[in-house]
């Protein structure tokens, strides 16, 4: 229920008095005598004292008229665009443009209005009205000038010092091309430390501020993501933390999930999860993240004995022999205990009968061999670069060794009690002479026999090598 001195405000405006009009839309735009806010009313009271005024004798106003400036301030306070279906819009619309046309104190407020109204994209359904009532209100009216003049207000604005300069700065990104936004925001948090710069470029989509935004709420290191989270951080700030990584690593972001799984490790968290944490630096390891490489190696490595793998320790050397083609130094030692390492074939018993060997795979047209002896050829090679003894020799599968970063070799099928072997490929020696090897035996169907057979053809042909090319 209004109160009663409202009403008597209400009472002399009706009358025509503009101290009284100007008092009633003051009321309206702020609740004062528990009035309700209704910015349209007041605007509509506005237009009143001003016809008030014109209908005046300029004797008769110096009793009522209110200062110019406590009129322009009232106006400037309006919200402009939650006047559109008032029917006093038409005044509102006239005196905003005359007031940020005009240098005073209130020209900012009226700019920065015309401007979120004209320009700001979420308000194109409102934009697409008014661009239909001036066409039917004001002819003579261009919209795209309108919105032309909207933009110079708004990049003064933006360059101004003004309470409406943020807010400027933020629709003008909103209005740029999305890369150039991106690039803006990006170059801000680079050059200026600029937090609210690099909190926008993570909500408008850009990987690395979601990443760099979340590294900094849980107190990462922003280049590599490799420390440990502060213990005494927040849960609620890994919280913040996790949302922000959760974005980049949907993007792919390798390090976005290596700190995922750092957080998910961490007692504090309310979130705390092993097996998510496991999955986290897996999926790090996948996109080549190289500690979370290391980890996984390390962590298959430790678990060799539960796991059921054909070979045991062949994924955990495949891992960690990935993180040592990146440089961690843990990751050598680590592979020096999993993978044998034979980088010198010429301290190796099979060398001098190896170097026979080739000489006959460089000249086989001409010595026309046998295909099993050529493949026997090929064996005593392989044994010479990667040191395998006279039963290796005979019954490894050469076109199952290789593997991108060793050698497997597994001969249980005949001979059950003789472990399998992984031994590093080191030299591009060795790489070549299995890429020989896999050429020459791919695609046969031929069969050397079994284990007795193959010994005599080993015996057979180690002894022609002597014959023929040792004294040459």
């Amino acid at each position: 229920m209004a109160s009663r001195e409202f009403l008597k405000i209400l009472k002399s405006a009706r009358l025509g008095d503009v101290s009284a009009q100007q008092q009633l839309a003051s009321a309206y735009l702020t609740g004062a005598f528990n009035t309700p806010i209704q910015p349209a009313n007041a605007l509509i009271w506005l237009e009143k004292s001003t016809i008030s005024i014109a209908n005046q004798a300029l004797s008769n106003l110096s009793s009522s008229k209110l200062p110019n400036s406590l009129f322009l301030d009232q106006v400037s306070a309006i919200p402009l665009a939650e006047t559109f279906h008032s029917p006093a819009f038409g005044f509102g619309w006239r005196t905003f443009w005359e007031i940020a046309e005009a240098n005073t104190p209130f020209s900012a407020a009226a700019q920065w209005q015309l401007a979120d109204l004209l320009l700001n994209p979420l308000k194109k359904d409102l934009q697409a009205e008014l661009a239909r009532w001036l066409q039917s209100h004001e002819p003579d009216t261009n919209f795209l000038e309108r919105q032309e003049s909207a933009k110079t207000y708004l990049m003064l604005l933006a360059q101004s010092d003004s309470v409406f300069t943020p807010q400027a700065k933020e629709l003008l990104i909103k209005l740029q091309p999305k890369n150039e936004a991106l690039s803006s925001l990006w170059s801000a948090w680079l050059v200026d430390k600029n937090e609210d710069a690099l909190i926008q470029a993570a909500e408008l989509g850009l990987t690395i501020a979601k990443l760099t935004l979340g590294l900094k709420l849980a107190q990462l290191d922003e280049n590599t993501a490799t420390k440990r989270v502060v213990n005494g951080k927040s849960n609620a700030s890994l919280k913040k933390a996790a949302h922000w990584l959760e974005l980049a690593a949907k993007d792919g972001d390798r390090d976005a999930w290596f700190a995922l799984g750092e957080i998910y490790r961490r007692p504090q968290f309310s979130g705390y999860n092993a097996n998510e944490s496991d999955r986290c630096f897996e999926n790090a390891a996948d996109l080549g993240h190289p500690q979370a490489q290391f980890r996984r190696g390390a962590n298959l490595w430790r678990k060799r004995e539960k796991l059921q793998e054909k070979v045991r320790g062949l994924q955990a050397s495949y891992w960690v022999w990935q993180a040592h083609q990146q440089g961690i130094t843990e990751a050598g030692e680590l592979l020096s205990k999993i993978l044998e390492s034979v980088p010198h074939p010429k301290k190796n018993a099979w060398h001098e009968l190896a170097c026979l060997a080739e000489r006959v795979l460089e000249n086989h047209a001409e010595h026309k061999i046998d295909e099993e002896w050529l493949f026997m050829c090929h064996r005593i090679i392989i044994a010479n670069q990667f040191n395998l003894s006279k039963a290796e020799l005979l019954l490894c599968e050469v076109g199952q060794l290789q593997h991108e970063h060793c050698v497997v070799v597994d001969i249980r099928y005949e001979l059950p009690k003789i472990l399998p072997r992984l031994i590093q490929i080191d030299t591009i020696k060795q790489r070549r002479s299995l890429l020989a090897a896999g050429k020459a035996f791919a695609g046969t169907e031929s069969e050397e026999g079994n284990l007795r057979q193959r010994r005599y053809r080993f015996d057979r042909v180690c002894a022609w090598l002597n014959e023929t090319f040792a004294v040459a």
